[in-house]
Protein backbone atom coordinates (compact mmCIF):
# COMPACT_ATOMS: atom_id res chain seq x y z
CA UNK A 1 0.00 0.00 0.00
CA UNK A 2 1.36 3.62 -0.94
CA UNK A 3 1.18 6.73 1.28
CA UNK A 4 -1.44 7.80 -0.81
CA UNK A 5 -3.49 4.77 -0.42
CA UNK A 6 -3.03 4.86 3.60
CA UNK A 7 -4.41 8.91 3.08
CA UNK A 8 -7.49 7.92 1.33
CA UNK A 9 -8.20 4.86 2.74
CA UNK A 10 -8.46 7.15 6.14
CA UNK A 11 -10.03 9.63 4.84
CA UNK A 12 -12.89 7.45 3.31
CA UNK A 13 -14.39 7.08 6.97
CA UNK A 14 -16.85 9.92 8.17
CA UNK A 15 -15.49 9.68 11.25
CA UNK A 16 -11.58 9.68 10.90
CA UNK A 17 -12.53 13.14 9.09
CA UNK A 18 -14.80 13.90 11.83
CA UNK A 19 -11.90 13.29 14.04
CA UNK A 20 -9.22 15.56 11.79
CA UNK A 21 -11.95 18.54 11.52
CA UNK A 22 -12.05 18.15 15.67
CA UNK A 23 -7.90 18.94 15.48
CA UNK A 24 -8.28 21.35 12.71
CA UNK A 25 -10.64 23.56 15.27
CA UNK A 26 -8.45 22.90 17.99
CA UNK A 27 -4.79 21.23 17.67
CA UNK A 28 -3.19 19.30 21.12
CA UNK A 29 -6.14 17.25 21.99
CA UNK A 30 -5.77 13.98 24.62
CA UNK A 31 -7.58 11.48 23.34
CA UNK A 32 -10.28 11.79 26.68
CA UNK A 33 -11.30 14.92 25.10
CA UNK A 34 -11.50 13.65 21.36
CA UNK A 35 -13.49 11.11 23.11
CA UNK A 36 -15.99 13.00 25.08
CA UNK A 37 -17.62 14.73 21.87
CA UNK A 38 -18.16 11.46 19.71
CA UNK A 39 -20.25 8.44 20.58
CA UNK A 40 -17.85 5.91 20.27
CA UNK A 41 -16.52 3.91 22.61
CA UNK A 42 -12.60 4.84 24.28
CA UNK A 43 -11.46 2.07 21.58
CA UNK A 44 -12.92 2.94 18.75
CA UNK A 45 -11.77 6.16 18.83
CA UNK A 46 -8.19 5.42 19.80
CA UNK A 47 -8.76 2.45 16.52
CA UNK A 48 -9.37 5.55 14.63
CA UNK A 49 -7.05 7.56 15.84
CA UNK A 50 -4.04 5.06 15.09
CA UNK A 51 -5.64 4.24 11.75
CA UNK A 52 -4.71 8.22 11.11
CA UNK A 53 -1.27 8.11 12.86
CA UNK A 54 -0.42 5.04 10.25
CA UNK A 55 -1.58 7.47 7.17
CA UNK A 56 0.85 10.54 8.58
CA UNK A 57 -2.62 12.47 9.28
CA UNK A 58 -2.10 13.08 12.91
CA UNK A 59 1.08 13.14 14.99
CA UNK A 60 1.41 12.76 18.64
CA UNK A 61 3.54 13.95 21.36
CA UNK A 62 4.09 13.46 25.59
CA UNK A 63 2.62 16.55 27.75
CA UNK A 64 3.77 14.69 31.17
CA UNK A 65 1.18 11.94 31.34
CA UNK A 66 -0.49 12.98 28.48
CA UNK A 67 -0.18 11.89 24.97
CA UNK A 68 -1.60 15.11 22.92
CA UNK A 69 -2.41 14.78 19.10
CA UNK A 70 -1.74 17.05 16.43
CA UNK A 71 -3.35 17.54 12.90
CA UNK A 72 -0.25 16.96 10.12
CA UNK A 73 -1.01 18.45 7.22
CA UNK A 74 1.89 17.77 5.11
CA UNK A 75 0.16 14.45 3.26
CA UNK A 76 -3.10 16.14 2.82
CA UNK A 77 -0.81 18.47 0.64
CA UNK A 78 0.99 16.11 -1.02
CA UNK A 79 -2.67 14.82 -2.06
CA UNK A 80 -3.60 17.74 -3.27
CA UNK A 81 -0.06 18.73 -5.74
CA UNK A 82 -0.50 15.18 -6.71
CA UNK A 83 -4.24 15.01 -7.24
CA UNK A 84 -6.21 17.89 -7.23
CA UNK A 85 -4.31 20.73 -8.15
CA UNK A 86 -3.38 20.09 -11.64
CA UNK A 87 -7.41 18.51 -12.41
CA UNK A 88 -8.16 21.99 -10.99
CA UNK A 89 -10.35 24.43 -13.66
CA UNK A 90 -10.19 28.19 -12.83
CA UNK A 91 -13.64 28.60 -12.37
CA UNK A 92 -14.16 25.94 -10.04
CA UNK A 93 -11.57 27.44 -8.07
CA UNK A 94 -13.47 30.31 -7.83
CA UNK A 95 -16.43 28.52 -6.62
CA UNK A 96 -14.24 26.53 -3.80
CA UNK A 97 -13.46 30.14 -2.94
CA UNK A 98 -16.72 31.94 -2.71
CA UNK A 99 -17.99 28.21 -0.97
CA UNK A 100 -15.14 29.05 1.71
CA UNK A 101 -15.61 32.89 2.17
CA UNK A 102 -19.52 32.50 2.98
CA UNK A 103 -18.66 29.33 5.43
CA UNK A 104 -16.13 31.75 7.07
CA UNK A 105 -18.92 34.41 7.60
CA UNK A 106 -20.65 31.88 9.23
CA UNK A 107 -18.56 30.40 11.65
CA UNK A 108 -15.70 31.12 14.08
CA UNK A 109 -13.57 28.23 14.97
CA UNK A 110 -11.40 27.95 18.16
CA UNK A 111 -8.14 29.51 17.14
CA UNK A 112 -6.42 28.83 20.20
CA UNK A 113 -3.79 26.39 19.16
CA UNK A 114 -0.30 27.56 20.16
CA UNK A 115 1.87 24.42 18.55
CA UNK A 116 1.74 23.03 15.58
CA UNK A 117 3.21 19.68 14.57
CA UNK A 118 4.35 18.76 10.89
CA UNK A 119 5.48 15.66 9.73
CA UNK A 120 6.54 14.39 6.08
CA UNK A 121 8.60 11.02 5.30
CA UNK A 122 11.44 11.58 2.87
CA UNK A 123 13.38 9.08 0.92
CA UNK A 124 16.63 10.66 1.73
CA UNK A 125 19.49 10.06 4.56
CA UNK A 126 19.31 12.48 7.77
CA UNK A 127 22.37 14.02 6.36
CA UNK A 128 21.08 14.99 3.20
CA UNK A 129 17.69 16.22 4.87
CA UNK A 130 19.47 18.21 7.52
CA UNK A 131 21.89 19.74 4.87
CA UNK A 132 18.71 20.67 2.82
CA UNK A 133 17.49 22.96 5.85
CA UNK A 134 20.76 25.05 6.79
CA UNK A 135 22.54 25.11 3.60
CA UNK A 136 21.83 28.32 1.53
CA UNK A 137 22.42 26.52 -1.27
CA UNK A 138 19.37 24.47 -0.69
CA UNK A 139 17.12 26.38 0.96
CA UNK A 140 17.00 29.05 -2.25
CA UNK A 141 15.71 25.56 -4.45
CA UNK A 142 12.44 25.16 -1.98
CA UNK A 143 9.97 27.16 -0.30
CA UNK A 144 9.96 30.61 0.07
CA UNK A 145 13.21 30.43 -2.09
CA UNK A 146 15.42 32.28 1.15
CA UNK A 147 18.51 32.03 1.93
CA UNK A 148 19.54 30.32 5.18
CA UNK A 149 22.66 32.03 7.48
CA UNK A 150 23.38 29.49 10.37
CA UNK A 151 25.68 29.98 12.92
CA UNK A 152 25.32 26.32 14.08
CA UNK A 153 25.88 26.41 17.85
CA UNK A 154 24.06 27.16 20.70
CA UNK A 155 23.53 31.03 20.76
CA UNK A 156 24.54 31.35 17.28
CA UNK A 157 22.61 33.48 14.87
CA UNK A 158 19.95 32.30 12.14
CA UNK A 159 18.32 34.72 9.30
CA UNK A 160 16.94 34.23 6.29
CA UNK A 161 17.95 36.06 3.16
CA UNK A 162 16.17 37.40 -0.17
CA UNK A 163 18.81 38.93 -1.69
CA UNK A 164 20.14 42.11 1.10
CA UNK A 165 17.15 42.03 2.95
CA UNK A 166 16.17 39.82 6.17
CA UNK A 167 13.21 37.81 6.21
CA UNK A 168 13.48 35.37 9.36
CA UNK A 169 15.99 36.18 12.03
CA UNK A 170 16.47 33.93 15.44
CA UNK A 171 18.81 32.36 17.32
CA UNK A 172 19.90 28.42 17.85
CA UNK A 173 19.30 26.93 21.23
CA UNK A 174 20.38 23.51 20.58
CA UNK A 175 21.96 21.33 17.43
CA UNK A 176 22.49 17.68 17.40
CA UNK A 177 23.33 17.67 13.60
CA UNK A 178 21.88 15.10 11.68
CA UNK A 179 18.80 15.06 14.23
CA UNK A 180 17.50 17.68 15.52
CA UNK A 181 17.79 21.40 15.51
CA UNK A 182 16.25 23.42 18.10
CA UNK A 183 15.71 27.60 17.04
CA UNK A 184 13.90 30.64 17.72
CA UNK A 185 12.14 32.08 14.57
CA UNK A 186 10.42 35.20 13.72
CA UNK A 187 9.88 36.77 10.86
CA UNK A 188 11.21 40.69 10.68
CA UNK A 189 7.88 41.85 9.62
CA UNK A 190 6.16 41.30 12.16
CA UNK A 191 5.99 42.85 15.78
CA UNK A 192 5.73 39.95 17.44
CA UNK A 193 7.88 37.90 19.91
CA UNK A 194 9.99 35.62 18.91
CA UNK A 195 8.67 31.69 18.46
CA UNK A 196 10.44 28.15 19.04
CA UNK A 197 10.98 26.00 16.08
CA UNK A 198 12.42 22.32 16.18
CA UNK A 199 13.50 20.37 13.31
CA UNK A 200 13.79 16.55 14.10
CA UNK A 201 14.85 14.01 12.01
CA UNK A 202 14.94 10.43 12.75
CA UNK A 203 15.64 7.24 10.28
CA UNK A 204 13.35 4.49 9.35
CA UNK A 205 13.08 1.52 6.87
CA UNK A 206 14.41 1.23 3.77
CA UNK A 207 15.51 4.47 3.39
CA UNK A 208 13.45 6.59 4.38
CA UNK A 209 13.57 9.20 6.92
CA UNK A 210 10.95 11.19 8.55
CA UNK A 211 10.63 14.96 9.27
CA UNK A 212 8.77 16.41 12.51
CA UNK A 213 8.48 20.23 12.38
CA UNK A 214 6.94 21.00 15.91
CA UNK A 215 6.41 24.90 16.04
CA UNK A 216 5.27 26.88 19.33
CA UNK A 217 3.29 29.86 18.43
CA UNK A 218 2.78 31.03 21.57
CA UNK A 219 2.10 35.09 21.75
CA UNK A 220 2.34 35.12 18.22
CA UNK A 221 -1.08 34.19 16.29
CA UNK A 222 -0.25 36.32 13.29
CA UNK A 223 2.86 34.18 12.87
CA UNK A 224 0.96 30.90 13.33
CA UNK A 225 -1.87 31.84 11.09
CA UNK A 226 0.97 32.66 8.29
CA UNK A 227 2.88 29.19 8.67
CA UNK A 228 -0.24 27.20 9.07
CA UNK A 229 -1.14 28.59 5.74
CA UNK A 230 -3.94 30.08 6.76
CA UNK A 231 -3.54 33.99 5.37
CA UNK A 232 -4.39 34.60 1.75
CA UNK A 233 -1.55 34.95 -0.82
CA UNK A 234 1.11 34.06 1.41
CA UNK A 235 1.76 30.68 0.85
CA UNK A 236 0.46 26.93 2.46
CA UNK A 237 3.13 27.86 5.46
CA UNK A 238 5.01 24.94 6.79
CA UNK A 239 3.08 21.90 4.86
CA UNK A 240 3.61 23.68 1.34
CA UNK A 241 7.24 23.98 2.33
CA UNK A 242 8.00 20.38 3.63
CA UNK A 243 6.11 18.83 0.11
CA UNK A 244 8.34 20.81 -1.85
CA UNK A 245 11.41 19.92 0.04
CA UNK A 246 10.03 16.08 -0.27
CA UNK A 247 10.14 16.76 -3.91
CA UNK A 248 13.48 18.52 -4.30
CA UNK A 249 15.38 15.31 -2.24
CA UNK A 250 13.45 12.66 -4.22
CA UNK A 251 13.41 13.44 -7.64
CA UNK A 252 15.72 16.42 -7.74
CA UNK A 253 13.44 19.37 -8.99
CA UNK A 254 10.91 21.44 -6.58
CA UNK A 255 7.17 21.63 -6.77
CA UNK A 256 7.09 24.53 -8.85
CA UNK A 257 10.11 24.31 -11.24
CA UNK A 258 13.02 26.54 -11.22
CA UNK A 259 11.39 29.52 -10.86
CA UNK A 260 9.78 29.16 -7.55
CA UNK A 261 6.15 29.46 -6.54
CA UNK A 262 3.48 31.09 -8.36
Amino acid sequence: MTDDDRVFKALADPTRRWLLDRLFARDGRTLSDLESEVDMTRFGVMKHLRLLEEAGLVTTRKSGREKLHFLNVVPIRLIHDRWIDKYTEPQVSALVHLKNELEQTMTTPDTGTTVQVHRVYIKATPRAIWTAIVDPEWTRRYGYRAEADYDLRPGGAFQTHAGAECLVEGEVIEVDPPYRLVQTWRPTWNDEGFTLLTYEIEEGENGVCSLTVTHDVHGAPRTGAQVAGQVENAGGGWAEVLSDLKSLLETGSSLYGDGGRA
